[in-house]
């Protein structure tokens, strides 16, 4: 999974704009254009890295002038103490970017060690794991491009990638049939429609309709064991809802196709690295 890289350095652009609006006094008062040091990321966590390459380029934008070497790169198992990059030249720049490129690359960690923990409470099952549209903005795709490094799956980007039929539209349009219905005669061949349904009712009441996926929606796993056998293989299955590290396995044990946690993106603590720049002889 690539992400263009005028995405990324838009991205950059926009949270050093919001960190430093015309001068650092600190470091512009402090530091002359000469200046120049040797610096370093060290893990103080044991996880998943992510966001390597996006956190090194803030450099570049900050004010170059900064060399920089990846020890360790996205996907890889990480410890405490190891040394995961060294960036040497402008002290200016370096200090610049510090907390742009560690809050980069803190949170997308702290996502891929989420996910990867999931994945493997949940190996030697057939469940994957997904996140979904519950990202911060702004930050949809670096956020899903660290579920992915973490060894889970993206749901939907966003509206336009399928049709989706939650408890507001089937509540605004008068329910399942006639929502599907009206839907299907008027969407492309290509698109499949997932409905999201909150008991044994709905669920046949969606495998009659005909679709291709199914949301089970705060179910019980006795409900959701259940529905996968009235379900036989007819549509994929989808558990959301109150998904934690102690339910997850239970969930994945009914054989639900699919798991999906909005806690992936939208309140994963962040793995701890600190930059740190060797003390001036």
């Amino acid at each position: 999974m690539n992400l263009p890289q005028n995405y990324i350095d838009d991205l950059i652009r926009r949270a050093l704009a919001e960190d430093i609006t015309y001068v650092d006094i600190t470091t512009d008062t402090l530091m002359p254009d000469s200046h120049t040091s040797e610096a370093y990321y060290i893990a103080k966590d044991e996880g998943v890295l992510c966001g390597m390459d996006v956190a090194l380029r803030v450099f570049d934008l900050a004010g170059g002038n900064v060399e920089t070497r990846a020890l360790f790169h996205d996907g890889d198992k990480v410890c405490k103490g190891d040394i995961l990059a060294t960036m040497t030249g402008s002290t200016k720049t370096l200090l610049k970017g510090e907390r742009t490129a560690l809050n980069l690359l803190q949170h997308m960690s702290g996502i891929a060690t989420a996910t990867n923990r999931c994945v493997h409470l949940v190996e030697g099952t057939r469940a994957r794991i997904t996140d979904t549209r519950k990202t911060l903005p702004g930050m949809r795709a670096l956020q899903k491009y660290a579920v992915v490094v973490g060894g889970g799956r993206n749901h939907r980007f966003n509206l336009s990638d399928g049709a989706m039929l939650k408890d507001n539209h089937l509540d605004a349009y008068g329910g399942i049939t006639p929502a599907v219905a009206a839907l299907r005669d008027k969407i492309g061949h290509m698109v499949k429609i997932e409905v999201e349904v909150r008991n044994l009712e709905e669920l046949q009441e969606a495998l009659d309709a005909g679709c291709e996926i199914i949301m089970l929606d705060n179910m019980s796993c006795e409900d959701m064991a259940a529905a996968v056998q009235i379900n036989a293989g007819r549509a994929l299955l989808e558990a959301s809802g109150n998904v934690t590290a102690e339910t997850i396995r239970p969930i994945a044990e009914t054989g639900v196709d699919i798991i999906s946690l909005g806690a992936l993106t939208h309140s994963v603590k962040c793995f701890d690295i600190s930059m740190r720049i060797k003390q001036a002889k």
